[in-house]
């Protein structure tokens, strides 16, 4: 045996010797035989090459070697334990990192109560977010600077992995004097005609809202564009169009002057995912925060 292979048993064996001076103590100590206790000794002192121990009648005396090495062992132990009780607190969720990236709108349409009770629950443990732009949303996980995101799940089923957590009928915001606002719900094809305030091309929910404008045989008029979906509704409470948004993230913006619809014919939902490079997993803390938001958006 090399001195490389020596094990931490057997390094627990030398220290419980060395301090105690006699196999039977040292036995008792970590719960193992006399016998075991001296097999150990003698295979790190055949490992060493040289004796650690010069037995006497009632105890082992350490040898000069033997107070050389100890304070090295003792130190590898204390890491060791160290490094134990560090996986432990991040397996019991006393420290930590959640380190996540999400779009304001998104962020704000799905995670506060999570956060909120995620805080309350693990305290010890720090979230990070991202909150970004919808173009930098990938590039966020991509290039590592998150362990996950919240968000639109990508086509690139290649490159991310992806466990989708919610999907989120789209609406109709509009002012309360439009005459759709008098209708329980709203089709498709009743926005031929009508300005539309829609983000910019692969931002927000723009791509499923001309997709779906499309199969109904509809061209959508563009009144207004937008960076981010918290400006739609107050351009539409203006007069310059009426808007498409998630239910969920509707409300949050909604004035006295608009009104929400609902869209139907057909029903279309924006989905929202957890992604993830693909190959890696989550740790401890980001599995629990998953599973809480996962919870509380009713998916368990």
């Amino acid at each position: 045996m090399s001195i490389n292979q020596l094990t931490l048993k057997q390094l627990r064996a030398f220290v419980a010797v060395y301090r105690m001076g006699r196999l039977q103590a040292a036995g008792d100590a970590l719960n193992v035989t006399q016998s075991a206790i001296s097999v150990l000794i003698r295979q790190i002192e055949t490992a060493l090459g040289t004796r650690l121990f010069d037995r006497t009648m009632r105890s082992l005396v350490p040898t000069e070697a033997a107070e050389n090495a100890i304070g090295v062992a003792e130190r590898i132990l204390r890491d060791v334990d160290t490094l134990d009780a560090t996986f432990q607190e991040l397996r019991d969720l006393q420290r930590g990192h959640v380190r996540l990236t999400a779009t304001p709108a998104t962020g704000l349409a799905l995670l506060p109560a999570t956060v909120s009770r995620f805080r309350q629950a693990y305290p010890g443990v720090t979230l990070i977010l991202d909150d970004c732009a919808p173009n930098q949303f990938l590039s966020n996980i991509r290039e590592e600077k998150v362990e996950f995101g919240i968000g639109t799940p990508p086509r690139n089923r290649e490159e991310f992995a992806i466990m989708p957590i919610h999907d989120d009928p789209l609406v109709l915001v509009c002012p309360r004097q439009h005459r759709l606002a008098e209708r329980a719900q709203v089709r498709w094809v009743d926005l031929d005609g009508e300005p539309l305030v829609l983000s910019r091309r692969e931002y927000g929910v723009r791509g499923l809202v001309e997709a779906t404008l499309m199969q109904v045989g509809v061209e959508a008029k563009i009144g207004s564009e937008i960076g981010f979906l918290s400006s739609a509704t107050w351009l539409a409470s203006c007069g310059l169009g009426l808007c498409v948004l998630p239910s969920r993230l509707a409300p949050l913006f909604l004035t006295e002057e608009l009104a929400i619809r609902p869209l139907v014919d057909p029903d279309v939902r924006r989905a929202a995912a957890v992604v993830m490079r693909k190959g890696r997993s989550l740790s401890p803390p980001c599995e629990r925060f998953v599973s809480m938001l996962m919870e509380d958006l009713g998916q368990k």
